[in-house]
């Protein structure tokens, strides 16, 4: 399914390729004081907090003879706006309205597609005429935006989410269902058993082993099966101190193991019950969490473990106190030797890839927000209450949030804590990294009138 379209119109030096630019990321518009510098349609593929789109820059709207070349133009742009699934209509806030502005009002009135009414370069007082001015195309309240500086786009994400969202939320679920497998990278220190427990896991002796250390170096794929489900088992090298890793070959494989997983949806992290949770353990697992991985520990030769009961016990301490930012990490114990275990890892690990990739429902997110909020008031620094409005989810794998309101960037990390652990335990997203943003409302008056 292709990616929802958004059409950026107005008339000449406005903006639009400007506001292109900041969507793409990229500077793929050429961008010049001069009217008139983009002549064809323009598309690139657009990230906006989490929105996915296709946007395309069309050349400035004029009002000439549809044989000439500005006329030629102009048919492109209507093209483009009747293909689109919305509109940005550009207006100058610092100019105000024009003539010729009111007439590609009138003209987008008339169309089907939704349209967006963007008051841009709104940085400063001075734009304030013409943001008002705006409502007069009749085309719904105006979004204050400057696309040169980055203010607003928070504004533009809320305009531009119904109309893209639903779109984007369809093709996610194709992909899903497209795409069932499993990515599992198994990650770990030199010898604790990584390959033998593929083996065990396929079978067969596919990955080689022996009581040396480092003998895996490069990352390996294998497609599996487990209870009819598809896995694509990664078996990657041991990861050491940085400081140890003096061998060229080493740091290669090191890189290459940090690129499987970035490529897992679940990393299962496998300890050597006989030596323990290392520091390094606890690196590499801050590694995955920070990548948005989901994680598991896995005690690897339990069968052979010592004072078992007090071992399981001090690795749960010691993740409780090095891992604060993920709590409750599934620690599971396994015999890579006997087999025993496996099975529960593998549940584990497709329940865990579930809640990742967990979209919670927008009215059932935001019950949970305002409760939340209600329950613990954000703090009032310097006696200024911050206001928080609503919560929106922008993506998955890992769940990805967006709180927006007023003064966000003064709300301390102790207040986003509660927030994270409430949405765990009430929304039953579970253990798995959690990815949370505050945005504030962007209104370009509020420097100047503090």
């Amino acid at each position: 399914m292709a990616l929802p379209t958004v059409a950026i119109v107005g008339r000449p030096n406005v903006g639009k390729s400007t506001l292109f630019n900041r969507l793409v990321g990229k500077r793929l518009a050429l961008v010049d004081d001069r009217p008139g510098v983009t002549r064809d349609r323009r598309e690139g593929e657009a990230k906006l907090l989490g929105l996915d789109f296709r946007v395309i820059d069309t050349a400035g709207f004029e009002d000439e003879d549809p044989h000439s070349l500005p006329g030629r133009m102009r048919q492109q742009t209507e093209a483009a706006v009747r293909e689109a699934d919305a509109a940005l209509f550009l207006v100058d806030a610092r100019e105000g309205l024009t003539p010729l502005d009111e007439e590609i009002g009138r003209w987008l009135r008339a169309e089907a597609t939704p349209v967006i009414v963007v008051a841009n370069k709104a940085e400063g007082r001075a734009s304030e005429t013409g943001i008002f001015e705006a409502f007069r195309l009749g085309l719904g309240e105006p979004v204050a935006l400057s696309a040169e500086h980055g203010e607003g786009v928070a504004d533009l994400f809320e305009a531009l989410r119904p109309h893209v969202e639903k779109e984007q939320l369809e093709e996610t679920e194709h992909e899903d269902e497209a795409d069932a497998t499993l990515k599992l990278a198994i990650v770990g220190r030199p010898n604790a058993g990584k390959s033998t427990l593929v083996n065990r896991m396929l079978g067969e002796e596919r990955m080689i082993t022996g009581p040396e250390a480092g003998i895996t170096r490069d990352s390996i794929s294998l497609d599996w099966e487990w209870e009819g489900r598809p896995v694509r088992l990664v078996d990657t090298a041991g990861l050491r101190k940085r400081a140890k890793v003096d061998d060229k070959l080493e740091r290669l494989s090191a890189a290459d193991t940090k690129r499987s997983i970035d490529y897992a949806e679940v990393v299962v992290l496998l300890l050597d019950a006989t030596r323990g949770l290392e520091a390094q353990d606890l690196r590499i697992a801050a590694q995955v969490i920070e990548e948005g991985r989901a994680l598991v520990i896995a005690l690897n030769k339990w069968d052979v473990a010592e004072n078992a009961s007090a071992l399981f016990n001090g690795v749960k301490a010691a993740l409780a106190e090095g891992l604060a930012q993920l709590r409750d990490v599934p620690v599971l114990t396994v015999s890579a030797k006997t087999g025993k275990g496996i099975d529960t890892i593998l549940k584990v690990a497709f329940d865990l890839r579930e809640a990742w990739s967990r979209r919670v429902p927008t009215g059932e997110l935001n019950r949970w927000f305002e409760a939340a909020v209600e329950a613990n008031a954000p703090p009032a620094p310097k006696g200024q209450r911050i206001k928080l409005r609503y919560i929106t989810q922008v993506n998955t794998r890992p769940p990805s949030f967006v709180v927006f309101g007023n003064r966000t960037d003064e709300i301390p990390e102790s207040y986003r804590r509660y927030l994270l652990n409430a949405m765990r335990r009430d929304l039953k997203i579970g253990p798995v990294p959690v990815r949370l943003e505050f945005r504030g409302r962007g209104n370009p008056f509020d420097r100047d009138r503090r």
